[in-house]
């Protein structure tokens, strides 16, 4: 490992960010030398404690248009709650309830999901083949959705259906240019999703193939009244169906942006000693998800007046917290041996709250990828970005084995 080499895979990274999002990256680096910056009616949030401060004493708007919760209620819930978007006791239950099945216990069921997928998708790295990690993270991602909602659904089909959900509505939230035709697209996108997460659905465009066991929680569990979801026009799907969706475009579009973009630096800056390390490959799991942030961005809107780092906040101020900068992402290399600790490295998933209950899958899930790969010290051959995608990523990342 070189300073030199972390160069490379940073320079790396960096694509994803500068070539999905130019000027909205552009802007966020160009003003990160301020813990807080005003911009109009919008607050640009750097500083890892004016971020906590935005997340956990300042009121927000769950709702509000240009919001992730604002988004999702208009393409996933047709005006019922979708989990992100909620609040009060009834938020707090679902969360905990999701909280429960992403615990220890939980998480040690559902790596039965995607171990056999490792085995599979991996093995061609042992005869000189190649491997794309975006596939493997999409199926692996599905796989995980379909156990925990207990979906008798095609993981990639499930996983398809979340991006496309995602990339018609999360993405409208962002500063910048509007898609046309953007909501009606991400309606049709969460209504497929919803018919594909319903039980005995079938995919019609689904060419079906085997796939791993269920087991787990029932789509209740993902919110009340879930298990009424069936497939149809999104104005008759019961809006308890939204938190089960919900739950499929999170955990899909994250995992399909970490995991390849992870590896890409663990490759790039020679980190596979470290991978192979059990005792250091937790930290490093936790490392490498800070600096690449899969959520690099959270936009939240001031629900009353207030203050974050020193800066006056209105009713009605865009907040633009900027994760992978709280966590330091910009500043300081990924490493298992003198790692940021999990309080900074740990803010890439939100504080306080409302914090991501899926942390300890993630880091998990992206271990296990990490122990299978070590063997093989793979490289990267070929690197594409994603440009639709709703959170900054590969379209392909190819690696082959240099061991």
């Amino acid at each position: 490992m070189s300073t030199m080499s972390h160069a490379r895979a940073r320079r790396r990274d960096r694509r994803v960010y500068l070539r999905s999002h130019p000027l909205l990256f552009g802007l966020l680096a160009a003003t990160r030398g301020r813990p807080v910056r005003r911009i109009g009616g919008t607050l640009l949030v750097h500083d890892a404690e004016a971020y906590r401060e935005a997340l956990t004493r300042l009121a927000l708007d769950r709702t509000a248009a240009g919001t992730t919760g604002g988004a999702a209620r208009a393409a996933l819930a047709g005006g019922g709650g979708v989990l992100f978007d909620q609040e009060g006791s009834g938020h707090r239950a679902d969360r905990r309830d999701l909280a429960g099945q992403l615990g220890a216990a939980g998480v040690e069921r559902l790596r039965s999901a995607w171990q056999p997928l490792l085995v599979r998708h991996l093995a061609p790295l042992a005869r000189g083949g190649e491997v794309d990690l975006v596939g493997l993270a999409r199926e692996l991602a599905g796989a995980v959705v379909c156990a925990l909602l207990d979906a008798d659904a095609d993981p990639r089909a499930v996983a398809a259906a979340a991006a496309e959900a995602a990339a018609a509505s999360v993405r409208s939230h962002l500063p910048g240019p509007r898609r046309p035709r953007a909501e009606a697209a991400a309606v049709r996108a969460a209504d497929r999703l919803r018919g594909l997460l319903a039980p005995g659905a079938e995919d019609p465009s689904d060419t079906r193939s085997a796939h791993t066991g269920r087991g787990g929680a029932r789509p209740t569990d993902a919110g009340p009244g879930a298990e009424g979801a069936a497939a149809g026009p999104a104005a008759a799907q019961p809006v308890d169906a939204a938190p089960a969706a919900m739950v499929a475009v999170a955990a899909v579009n994250t995992t399909v942006a970490a995991l390849p973009r992870a590896v890409a630096w663990c490759a790039d800056a020679g980190l596979w000693e470290q991978a192979a390390d059990p005792a250091l490959r937790p930290a490093l799991a936790d490392e490498l998800l800070r600096v690449t942030a899969a959520s690099p961005l959270l936009p939240r809107v001031a629900a009353s007046e207030g203050s974050v780092g020193g800066c006056p906040v209105r009713a009605g101020d865009r907040l633009l917290l900027v994760a992978r900068h709280a966590a330091g992402a910009h500043r300081r290399d990924p490493d298992a041996r003198r790692p940021a600790g999990a309080g900074t490295a740990r803010l890439v998933f939100g504080a306080g709250p409302h914090v991501c209950p899926g942390a300890r899958l993630a880091q998990v899930q992206l271990a296990d990828v990490l122990a299978a790969l070590a063997p093989y010290r793979p490289v990267v051959t070929r690197a594409r970005v994603d440009r639709r995608a709703a959170l900054p990523g590969w379209r392909t990342l190819t690696v082959e084995a240099r061991a």
